[in-house]
């Protein structure tokens, strides 16, 4: 592709680089010239333009644009995303539905590096999406670029590089345990606040004593698809009530804590196949918290190793509720 200035009589059937503005209306930015708009600009004192003109082997910006993605995208439906229409040079993803994404990265970051031209922008890896998010954009910055470029991001992109994951946990058990006092209907309240962004329905409030043995019976008498658990006093160790509670009930303990701040005190594992998460106290505030990435997944199906908790910790330093009771600085 050639760009730069042109002499108005070289220009016809260049693409415009610019916008310009004629005392009749206006020419807009990759709009292909007509002898009538050289002749129209000819009348408004302009002897010369700045266009892109493709060359034999050059892909037109839309055309370049829908084949790179559907390269990222095969099987649009199968994937629960959805192709936008291509213009200026552009395709968006969309969800279909509610859920997270899950992205690959490594397959990304090679359709990035074959030309500067060419550029796809995702959402984070497992970031939750809200039905018709956004979730990636494909962009041909310039007006064109190379065939052999184009195929070998197409070939880099080959197979599939996003995925929504939709949620599968219908329903959710929160058991919340006291040490004297009712805790109040907060961390109620914002537990069906993120339930509710994936479909899922909250049970009937469940109370016991914040001991080992009535929380185990609650677990067992559980009939969500998954059970939450939100201790009236913070859960600081493997062996403390919820984990231990989680044991005796049959089930089994993951793993206890993460290198995200706030969300420390979080624990997770299963029982009877369903997943298990203990909440750390800031599960009370409806601000994102570690808590959230680790419940997001487990809704839609996505499992969470311990290896994967630990890689939380760069990004992991989150804003903090003015709400809590020892903030990192007093």
């Amino acid at each position: 592709m050639k760009f730069g200035p042109v002499p108005l009589g070289e220009a016809a059937g260049a693409v415009l680089a610019h916008a310009v503005a004629l005392p009749q209306g206006r020419l807009r930015k990759g709009h292909i010239l007509t002898e009538g708009d050289l002749s129209r600009l000819r009348a408004a004192g302009q002897n010369e333009v700045i266009v892109a003109r493709l060359g034999p082997d050059d892909v037109p910006e839309d055309i370049a644009a829908q084949r790179l993605a559907e390269a990222l995208l095969p099987a649009p439906e199968a994937a629960g995303l959805k192709l936008g229409p291509a213009t200026t040079g552009r395709v968006n993803l969309h969800a279909v539905g509610p859920g997270v994404i899950e992205v690959d990265a490594a397959r990304i970051d090679a359709v990035n590096a074959v030309h500067p031209m060419i550029t796809v922008a995702t959402l984070r890896p497992w970031q939750r999406c809200a039905a018709r998010a956004m979730v990636a954009t494909v962009k041909i910055i310039s007006y064109a670029v190379p065939e052999a470029a184009l195929a070998e991001a197409c070939a880099a992109a080959q197979g599939g590089a996003l995925r929504l994951h939709a949620p599968v946990a219908r329903s959710a058990t929160l058991i919340e345990t006291s040490v004297g006092s009712d805790p109040g209907d907060k961390g109620r309240r914002a537990t069906r606040a993120r339930l509710d962004r994936f479909g899922t329905e909250l049970g009937p409030r469940v109370q016991v004593p914040h001991r080992a043995e009535p929380l185990a019976e609650a677990i067992s008498a559980a009939s969500g698809d998954m059970v939450l658990i939100l201790t009236g006093s913070a859960t600081s160790d493997l062996h403390d009530v919820a984990p231990e509670a989680l044991r005796r009930a049959g089930g089994e303990v993951t793993h206890f804590g993460m290198p995200v701040d706030p969300g420390n005190l979080l624990f997770y594992g299963q029982h009877m196949g369903r997943p298990v998460i203990g909440l750390p106290g800031c599960a009370r505030s409806p601000a994102l918290n570690g808590a959230d990435w680790v419940l997001e997944r487990l809704i839609c199906g996505v499992p969470v190793s311990p290896s994967e908790i630990a890689a939380m910790g760069v990004g992991g330093l989150l804003k903090e509720p003015p709400s809590r009771p020892r903030p990192r600085e007093g």
